[in-house]
């Protein structure tokens, strides 16, 4: 990258009190210019510990809208609101609102991936690195989990006690990936692990190794004997893979391409670096509400 655009982004920090969070799955130039990279979880703990005035938040949308409701003093700036979640926006309120009338002695758990409208809604949040965690922590037998279904199926297997109502919303970069993509990774390269998702189909998950959070694949790469992964998500993480463990080998899924992550480009930051818009604006009634589930989250996880 040129020199003297590194030094005007570091300019800009510097002058605005402003870092930069990024998610596992932005594009490479982006995660360049991050000062911190991480996955749901991570970012929303960092998000909670910076002593910086502004956060630019390289993401989709609930993710800037959850670190604004954890951060309410600080001015949280998304380089592109157009950069949604299509699972997030699958949870129509009405039928929520419905769902819960008719099992009023079920919890619902929403995974961050999530409106803030739905938070609101929600007795507690998770993330897919904790959702297991979470839902063993709840007094209730009966849970009502949204809205990614195949996150929800693989909580279910690990937490056989409770009786989970899932909501029917899926990931579509992560339902996109299919066995054949993984046979012909492995028929390639037979040595090396699986790393998968929790949030891909169910025969996707029981092909793996490991079924990770995007974190969780990063520590995993770092603690294995083995040299070689095969990378069940969006394909961005095996950037960060490669930069963080180039001894080892990692390999992607050419398909697994989220287009709205794609959406925040290094112009765009640079703009916002500029700017310092668009901000993430909601109202104080509903945040005050959408904080309530991701605070008992953040509380379930101390310790982590």
């Amino acid at each position: 990258m040129n020199k003297k655009i590194i030094e005007k982004i570091n300019e800009l920090k510097k002058k605005h009190n402003l870092i930069i969070l990024a998610h596992n799955y932005q594009l490479p130039e982006v995660q360049d210019i991050a000062d911190y990279l991480g996955d749901s979880l991570d970012l929303a703990k960092r998000a909670t510990k910076t002593d910086a005035d502004n956060i630019i938040f390289c993401g989709v949308d609930f993710m800037a809208q959850s670190a604004k409701i954890l951060n309410q003093d600080k001015n949280v700036i998304h380089p592109d609101l157009e950069a949604e979640c299509p699972m997030a926006n699958m949870v129509k309120i009405e039928k929520l609102l419905e769902l819960k009338k008719s099992n009023p002695d079920a919890e619902i758990v929403s995974y961050i991936n999530t409106t803030v409208e739905t938070k609101a809604l929600s007795d507690i949040c998770c993330t897919s690195a904790n959702g297991s965690k979470i839902v063993k922590s709840l007094s209730s037998k009966k849970i009502i989990f949204i809205p990614d279904k195949n996150l929800g199926n693989y909580i279910q297997r690990n937490v056989k006690e409770k009786e989970i109502i899932i909501w029917p919303g899926l990931c579509p970069t992560h339902h996109r990936i299919r066995k054949e993509d993984i046979f012909k990774l492995k028929k390639l390269h037979p040595n090396a692990e699986i790393l998968v998702h929790p949030e891909c189909r169910p025969e996707i998950i029981d092909m793996s190794d490991y079924t990770l959070s995007t974190n969780g694949m990063l520590n995993h790469a770092k603690e294995s004997d083995s040299n070689e992964f095969i990378i069940g998500t969006e394909k961005e993480l095996c950037y960060r893979l490669k930069n963080e463990i180039p001894n080892k080998k990692f390999y992607e899924i050419k398909t697994a391409i989220c287009p709205n992550m794609k959406k925040i480009t290094f112009e765009k930051v640079l703009n916002s670096l500029e700017t310092l818009e668009p901000k993430i604006e909601i109202p104080n009634e509903l945040m005050k509400k959408a904080k309530i589930p991701l605070q008992r989250m953040m509380d379930v996880g101390r310790g982590d």
